[in-house]
């Protein structure tokens, strides 16, 4: 089973996380920003995950420790979930409209971490949440998955839906990119061998 749970606990953070990669998309999301909760729950329903998050922070200063913390978990139960990678597609790409929204996303699950993010959010907040922290979670998600990660705003005015529509987009970026590519399953996809 392709599935992993990671803890993390330091000063700042205490996180459980649950990843099933062949899931259905079910999620239990108590991270402890609501605004986060709706983004993760969008992004295991459109990649087909199953993701549960129980995570408490020093959110009294701002989600900016959780947030990151929070991708960093769930990067390495990726990286976990995941294995030496044999059978996977390796790449995912999707161009998802979200109303006025339109995003690009792409990821190479390479081994080498690396994230281009050129989402630009005309607001600094969703209600209580720092927009610029989403560039931190995906930083903290590619340093543990080891992958390269491109975000691309085509167009967008909206927020709200520039967001949304980065996290449904990875999500199925991400599911194309873990799953097992039919006839190729006992093969690791590079001619190094190894990932």
């Amino acid at each position: 089973m392709r599935s992993a749970t990671i803890k993390r606990n330091t000063a700042e953070t205490k996180i459980k996380l649950t990843l099933d990669l062949d899931g259905s998309g079910k999620a239990d999301i108590k991270s402890g920003c609501g605004f986060l909760d709706h983004m993760l729950t969008l992004f295991a329903s459109h990649g087909r995950f199953d993701l549960i998050v129980c995570g408490t922070g020093d959110t009294w200063v701002d989600y900016h420790h959780l947030v990151e913390d929070t991708g960093i978990v769930l990067g390495e139960a990726f990286k976990n979930a995941l294995g030496d990678k044999m059978g996977i597609r390796r790449y995912g790409d999707t161009i998802l409209p979200m109303d006025e929204s339109l995003i690009l996303t792409a990821v190479d699950f390479s081994g080498r971490s690396f994230l281009d993010y050129r989402i630009e959010v005309p607001t600094e907040k969703v209600g209580d949440f720092d927009t610029e922290l989403c560039e931190e979670f995906w930083n903290g998600f590619v340093r543990k998955a080891e992958c390269a990660m491109h975000f691309q705003m085509l167009s967008g005015k909206n927020s709200h839906h520039i967001l949304e529509g980065s996290f449904k987009s990875m999500g199925r970026s991400l599911r194309d990119a873990v799953s097992i590519d039919a006839g190729f399953e006992n093969e690791i996809p590079s001619t190094k061998g190894v990932l």
